[in-house]
């Protein structure tokens, strides 16, 4: 074999060292799981990167009953027990979906040196969380078109009826409508089987201290172009008030990991490219 052949196997083999060592944390949205990604992660495990999906409190296979779930940082605390237990110099790639992005704010806040890249996938991407009735306007979905709250959600009451609900989840016979329109009717059956109502009063409470050093890690969006949950219009008015590094599209209902994975897995390697990974 000649010397060419040698010197491109040795490209490769640095070229797969490098990727291994690039660590994705995938966080699911409301209602969602670490389930939701299998797509991602299959993709992204064949070609040789490390990937992690996370089930939030009460999410997912989580034990917790979500209804019981008020707080932010009690719903949020899988994630920041991860990003405790990795070692001091180990850095990873956060992408939030949805309601995601609050959890990916949250830690890139408490966890800055541990976040290489922060991204946001239709997400709520709020500097400080909820502080505002224009944060509110931004960042919580708004159904109305739908229907009344009580005829688009099933609603928990932890507290007691005369209290606000303490979970929520998108009627059966809406999410396909609403949150899967154009993904593949296998996914949206499957995500009609797994999906769990969501702390709605816990996410409602997130705020967020800025961490120093939390601006110096990159954010990237990724909008959703046909989005009926995170709306384009919100998604354009975070990206406005709080600006990224950069922004991409994708032509994507809600959920883009079931109607354009390989777009966004294709979108998820180029990112990550562009900056590497330290694990060493």
């Amino acid at each position: 074999m000649g010397e060419e052949y040698f010197v491109e196997k040795e490209k490769m083999e640095e070229n797969l060292e490098q990727v291994s060592k690039i660590h994705f944390v995938l966080i699911h949205g409301i209602s969602g799981g670490g389930w939701c990604w299998y797509k991602i992660k299959s993709l992204m495990e064949i070609s040789g990167y490390k990937v992690t999906c996370l089930d939030l409190k009460g999410a997912g296979i989580h034990p917790h009953d979500p209804t019981t779930i008020i707080s932010f940082d009690d719903y949020n605390q899988p994630l920041i027990n991860f990003l405790s237990s990795l070692p001091l110099n180990e850095q990873v790639i956060l992408v939030g979906h949805s309601a995601g992005g609050l959890s990916v704010t949250d830690a890139t806040h408490k966890f800055p040196k541990k976040v290489r890249m922060a991204v946001y996938i239709g997400a709520t991407m709020l500097r400080n969380g909820f502080v505002t009735e224009q944060d509110v306007k931004d960042g919580i979905p708004d159904l109305s078109d739908f229907g009344e709250a009580i005829d688009v959600y099933d609603m928990s009451f932890g507290l007691g009826v005369e209290q606000p609900p303490t979970s929520a989840v998108i009627k059966t016979s809406l999410q396909r409508k609403i949150i899967y329109q154009m993904s593949p009717i296998e996914d949206s059956t499957l995500a009609a089987m797994l999906l769990r109502p969501g702390p709605i009063q816990a996410l409602a409470s997130a705020r967020f201290k800025e961490g120093e050093g939390a601006e110096e890690v990159p954010r990237i969006y990724i909008k959703t172009a046909y989005d009926r949950v995170v709306k384009p219009e919100q998604q354009d008015a975070m990206i406005k008030k709080w600006p990224p590094k950069n922004v991409y599209t994708l032509e994507s209902d809600h959920s883009p990991f079931f109607s354009a994975p390989l777009l966004l897995f294709g979108l998820l390697i180029k990112v990550a490219s562009s900056i590497g990974c330290n694990t060493d």
